[in-house]
């Protein structure tokens, strides 16, 4: 028995030991991800970085021996070279926060090296490399998903696989990556893993993105209980000018060095270029090189490309159809005719100063309305209902690969880590409700929802402030209207060629989307700062969140801003205007606006052609010319010393910062061209042609900007492209009712179609069969001169004294009738239509996107299959081979015991 005793007492004493060893592990890992990471070192036990001279190897990424790897690079000023140019105590101060956290950069298992600029003495370039342990240290607790084993699956090939290939990039220059199946990494089964070469475990993004999450959790001081850290907010104090990952080379030549594989090089000549416009993107390797947020973002860019084809072709189908029609349009031909619109008079459209006008005026205007406004524009918008549900759906079955492809299935639940920000003010302790355990927070409930009411608040003023902006152009358009019809030629025969295009409707509409495009850019401008403040007053806990609820105030505004005009002129102008006799006034003052007899389609083009078109030259102009001008600047600076070896760290120093919001506003920017497209589409069939073309360009100046423009952001993971998807969902039920509205209510669709088959005919019509003709003249109402109240009567013209009526666009009755001046029955029968028209169509829509989004799964069967191999592969390799291992020395345990019972209670043989 005491054999027993003490066999079993040294296994549980070796046990014992085990749970001590977890217990440090586990604290020096809880001491990594809560804000005390290490201690602020004493002042005279400081680490520093090692100091050498340039080797004068400018492609070089690595330190001077040659081995280790450049993960990141540190750029500051060095005081000591400035010739008073800030205070000698803010200059020790500033000093001496840089070596306590490079001191505590070192403590945490980093190596530095330090070396002084070529170009300017004055800037030290310290560069950062993690060793083996420490990346494999941190992989773990950031649950980095690596290879396990390549992916065993058959894969099939698609039946338009041949020409897909086509388009590819070619497979010699940029290989296709190997598919391996992944696990999140531990340390304990590092021989689980897939490793030929432990310096390429880990890639460069992974390495890259390892280190800046130490950058950012690693403190600078402590003043009094509260804890200073993060690279962050060093950077925004100027302690340090930059902190990036080095590019891999020079974009127009591969690098000299062997040990560089000139990623960078092959991604400007095989993506960024403008001659690989019509290729399609490699988009794995993109992910390799930048990481999975930047990946995802040109991902669904070249898918919502790929999608919008369909509809320019279509679109483009039906312009043309309107483009071969218009010559059968009765009703242009009607308002064209010198015997029909020619002796139509029309009534003033404001008080005294306007006049009388002639119908044929608005001839070349309701030619151009037929292109727009036919039964094309009706299947265009119906289709634009359903390709809108199709790209969605597809869409998050091709996320769904995206996600698999690059281990980010589980990113939210298990990688994401706390804002550096967020972690800085958790000063307030709680219960956790799930663990029980206290945790500190920024604020308490009370002080969330203090911080969420002066938000929305603010977020409300703003979108106050720009619907104060719309009201002021609609005052604009009612007054200026006034100016334009009294200045510009008005002639009642119509044949002088500037009266043919520029009507005052015509110029009133196009300097009115002029400066509310222009009001639209300030307001942008000066609201994406304040949306910024407002968001870091919030604190959101996570990256994640905090792009969201920055999504979220941005794109409510951008809406407000970009569509708030467009909604106007839609479904407001020349809805509410009375008649000649009693017209509507706004804020008592202003007449309201008319429709020309076409009604407002056309300047519902206008004004959607002014925004996008100027919104891409814009954006364009920010996105390309502004980055270029400033390296083009920086470069005639150091000209002078341009024979000058210069550091691969010092040449992308001189690059344009990315920006902390990174690809944010190429994001919002889309996602405004998306409700241009679904939106308004039925009032412009082109607007998806547009879109493509755009699209194509967009994608090549983005890889353009950030391949050669910008320094190399940090990798990022994204599992998905966030908030904007279930904008973009909300957006496509929206653009089913904007649509069928705009053809009920804003296009003469509807009022045709109620005449050609019922006013057309007896009872109420005069001819025989179904017909057209007459149309203009049964739809525009008459009214008696002598009606006039005296404040809106117009000016007496000669020409006009043997005349007594003239006609506006209404469905009322004449003066005389009974019912003078009402609404007729043709008015009650073309309301009900509409009506009618809007319930069918968006109730046939919504029923096919129904179906549609049921019989296309979210995830395809070959995805699901994926994932299950890996799981099962997980399981097996990781954690059933660890229970393997102790059932074995549970076994041996067991048998120990057996055998010293065994040999105890056996009878003494004689």
């Amino acid at each position: 028995m005491a054999a027993l005793n003490q066999d079993v007492l040294v296994e549980v004493e070796e046990e014992d030991e085990d749970e001590e060893d977890g217990d440090v592990v586990l604290e020096e890992l809880e001491q990594t991800i809560f804000p005390s990471y290490g201690t602020t070192s004493d002042q005279k036990n400081l680490h520093t970085a090692e100091w050498v001279e340039f080797d004068r190897k400018p492609d070089s990424l690595f330190f001077n021996d040659g081995q280790r790897r450049i993960d990141f690079v540190l750029v500051y000023e060095d005081e000591s070279k400035k010739e008073n140019r800030t205070k000698k105590l803010n200059k020790k101060r500033k000093q001496r926060k840089r070596e306590n956290y490079e001191s505590n950069l070192i403590s945490n298992g980093l190596e530095l090296e330090a070396t002084r600029s070529v170009l300017d003495e004055h800037l030290i370039f310290v560069k950062v490399h993690a060793p083996w342990e420490v990346l494999c240290t941190y992989a773990e607790v950031m649950h980095i998903k690596l290879p396990l084993q390549p992916n065993d699956l058959k894969a099939r090939d698609s039946a338009f696989n041949w020409f897909s290939r086509l388009f590819r990039v070619d497979e010699n220059i940029i290989k296709p990556e190997q598919e391996f199946f992944t696990a999140p990494f531990e340390k304990d089964h590092l021989s689980n893993f897939y490793i030929q070469d432990k310096d390429m475990f880990f890639n460069p993004a992974t390495r890259s993105r390892i280190v800046y999450f130490i950058l950012s959790r690693v403190e600078y001081e402590v003043r009094g209980n509260v804890k200073k850290f993060g690279i962050n907010k060093l950077l925004d104090s100027g302690i340090y000018k930059a902190a990036f990952p080095l590019h891999d080379s020079c974009f127009r030549h591969k690098s000299e060095d062997p040990n560089c594989p000139s990623e960078r090089y092959l991604l400007y000549k095989e993506w960024a270029h403008p001659q690989k416009i019509f290729k399609l993107q490699p988009l794995d390797f993109v992910r390799k090189y930048y990481g999975e947020k930047i990946g995802i973002y040109f991902a669904w860019l070249g898918f919502y490309t790929q999608m919008l084809l369909l509809a320019a072709v279509v679109g483009l189908g039906c312009f043309l159809y309107g483009c071969i029609t218009k010559d059968n349009c009765t009703w242009s031909q009607e308002v064209c005719d010198p015997n029909i619109g020619g002796n139509i008079i029309m009534c003033p459209q404001c008080d005294r100063e306007c006049t009388y006008w002639n119908l044929t005026i608005t001839c070349e205007s309701s030619k151009k309305l037929c292109m727009f406004d036919s039964f094309g524009t009706l299947v265009f918008a119906v289709f634009m209902g359903i390709w809108v549900t199709l790209f969605l759906e597809f869409w998050k079955r091709r996320q769904a690969e995206l996600e698999y492809e690059w281990d980010t299935v589980e990113f939210l639940e298990q990688e994401e880590q706390i804002r550096p920000e967020y972690e800085a003010r958790c000063t307030h302790i709680v219960m956790n409700e799930i663990t029980q355990e206290e945790e500190r927070v920024p604020y308490t409930a009370c002080g969330k929802c203090i911080r969420m009411t002066c938000c929305t608040s603010a977020v409300f003023f703003w979108i106050l402030l720009i619907i104060a902006s719309v009201i002021g152009i609609i005052i604009y358009r009612l007054s200026v209207f006034l100016v334009f019809s009294s200045t510009l030629p008005r002639h009642i025969n119509g044949t002088e060629a500037i009266q043919k295009y520029l009507t005052p409707q015509t110029a009133t509409s196009v300097t009115a989307s002029i400066i509310s495009f222009i009001i639209i850019m300030i307001l942008n401008i000066i609201y994406e700062k304040v949306a910024i403040m407002i968001t870091d007053y919030e604190l959101p806990r996570t990256q994640t969140d905090y792009e969201n609820s920055l999504t979220m105030k941005m794109f409510l505004f951008q809406f407000v801003n970009y569509y708030s005009s467009c909604f106007y002129i839609a479904f407001f102008k020349g809805k509410f205007v009375g008649y000649p006799g009693d017209p509507v006034y706004w804020l008592g003052k202003y007449r309201n606006e008319e429709c020309d007899p076409g009604g407002c389609l056309l300047e519902l083009t206008t004004q959607l052609a002014i925004i996008v078109g100027g919104k891409s030259i814009w954006n364009n102009v920010q996105e390309v010319l502004l980055p270029w001008i400033k390296n083009l600047i920086g470069r005639c600076c150091t000209a002078a010393r341009s024979e000058k070896v210069i550091p691969r760290w010092e040449q992308d120093y001189h690059l344009q910062p990315i920006g902390k919001l990174g690809l944010f506003y190429e994001y919002l920017e889309m996602v405004i061209q998306f409700g241009f497209v679904t939106l308004f589409v039925a009032s412009f069939p082109l607007a998806p042609l547009l879109a493509l073309i755009n699209n194509l360009l967009e994608i090549r100046i983005d890889a353009w900007k950030i391949t050669t423009q910008f320094r190399r952001m940090v990798p990022q993971k994204a599992q998905d492209i966030g908030a904007w998807q279930p904008i973009m969902q909300g957006m496509a039920i929206l653009a089913v009712v904007t649509n069928a509205m705009i053809i009920a209510f804003t296009s003469d669709m509807i009022p045709r179609l109620v005449y050609y088959w019922s006013f057309s005919v007896p009872p109420y019509g005069n001819h025989s069969d179904y017909t057209m003709k007459g149309y203009i003249n049964n739809t525009l109402s008459v009214f008696a001169v002598s009606d006039f109240r005296k404040e809106s009567k117009p000016v007496p013209l000669s020409w006009f004294d043997n005349q007594t009526t003239c006609r506006y666009r209404d469905f009322r009755y004449p003066p005389g009738h009974e019912h003078q001046y009402e609404h007729n029955t043709y008015y009650w029968h073309v309301i009900a239509a509409k009506l009618a028209f809007i319930v069918v169509m968006e109730h046939i829509i919504y029923f096919v996107k129904f179906i549609i989004s049921y019989a296309i799964p979210d995830v395809s069967k070959k995805t699901k299959s994926k994932i299950k191999r890996e799981k099962y592969l997980t399981q097996k390799l990781l954690h059933e081979n660890h229970l393997r291992v102790m059932k074995k020395n549970v076994g041996n345990i067991a048998d120990k015991i057996l055998n010293v019972t065994d040999t105890t209670f056996r009878p003494k043989s004689e």
